[in-house]
């Protein structure tokens, strides 16, 4: 089976594209290799796929539709497993015409070509931000999700939106993953995992949103990619399901955890809420263990020490 990555070269997208490499599988990866984080870490990346199997890697954006209709046409491509985005939802605030273009434009793009080259399934992530600040939890994905509170979250949604349109008009089987709050070995640098990692690790103050009661459903990138490769399989006509955790933990509690996988006390610098934040993510995954046997097995800080041990060896990256 040749199965088409976007984003492969980022945190997700390297993790699913080795799974599916490492079970035999022919795999082409698309990434442009921005600067959101630190191109270098995505080169290493791309570096540790290649020395495990050798892969075909285009470095493109996802916004140039000539350059992937010529893929597409080259390649045999049975799968689209589509991770790329610019992701973050305070930057999304600050530009949000780039998260336009990104997210909508080269989902579009992407959708298109897998119908009309007759792509067997589409499975592609979206985000538990589109479900802005529910009053009740968990989050179900029959919830009516129409006041977003971000950018971010508006495209992601819009996503969504298309993918049934195309699903509607070819045949296309689509399905969206809504991911809760992931974490894990080669993290991205901007999340609050690890950026409360690593600043406590090297005894720099962390920034403390809020009283500390805001909840994440913080879900290990072993977890998230079983039920990235399970929705691979199963070639769902068209459906959109959580995959998290299901145990939404507080801030404070995130903070006090790393500090005994690190074994240092954490400076905290006290501030406000910031824009786009919500007050609490919680992953109903009913669906997700009926449709696709998803069973999320790492803890906290099960996968926290896995990461903070990951860190440890890998600080180079990001000095």
């Amino acid at each position: 089976m040749t199965i088409l990555v976007t984003g492969g070269a980022g945190f997700i997208g390297s993790h699913t594209a080795q799974a599916l490499l490492a079970r035999g599988d022919t795999v082409i990866i698309v990434d442009d290799f921005n600067d959101y984080y630190s191109p270098a870490v995505k080169h290493h990346n791309i570096s540790r796929l290649q020395a495990a199997k050798p892969c075909k890697v285009y470095d493109a954006d996802i916004r140039n539709y000539g350059l992937l209709h010529g893929m597409f046409r080259s390649e045999r491509i049975d799968k689209v497993c589509h991770l790329a985005a610019r992701a973050g939802v305070r930057a999304s605030i600050a530009d949000p015409f780039l998260y336009e273009q990104t997210n909508i434009l080269g989902t579009l793009h992407l959708l298109k070509l897998a119908a009309d080259f007759k792509v067997k399934n589409f499975v592609y992530a979206s985000s538990s931000s589109v479900y802005g600040n529910m009053p009740t939890a968990p989050f179900r994905e029959d919830m009516k999700l129409d006041e977003p509170i971000s950018p971010y979250a508006a495209t992601k949604k819009a996503c969504e939106l298309m993918a049934y349109t195309y699903h509607h008009l070819s045949g296309l089987p689509c399905t969206g993953l809504r991911f809760f709050t992931v974490f894990g070995p080669a993290g991205r640098p901007d999340m609050a995992p690890f950026i409360f990692a690593w600043n406590i690790m090297h005894g720099i103050p962390i920034r403390k949103f809020g009283t500390g009661g805001t909840q994440r459903d913080y879900t290990y990138i072993d977890d998230i990619v079983a039920g990235v490769l399970a929705a691979i399989d199963r070639d769902l006509p068209f459906e959109i399901i959580n995959l998290g955790n299901c145990r939404p933990i507080t801030l404070t509690t995130m903070i006090e955890t790393i500090e005994r996988v690190v074994g240092k006390t954490a400076g905290i610098e006290q501030a406000g809420m910031q824009p786009g934040d919500v007050e609490m993510t919680c992953a109903d995954i009913a669906k997700a263990q009926r449709l696709l046997g998803y069973e999320p097995r790492t803890s906290f800080e099960e996968g926290m020490a896995r990461f903070a041990a990951w860190l440890k060896n890998h600080a180079r990256l990001y000095d």
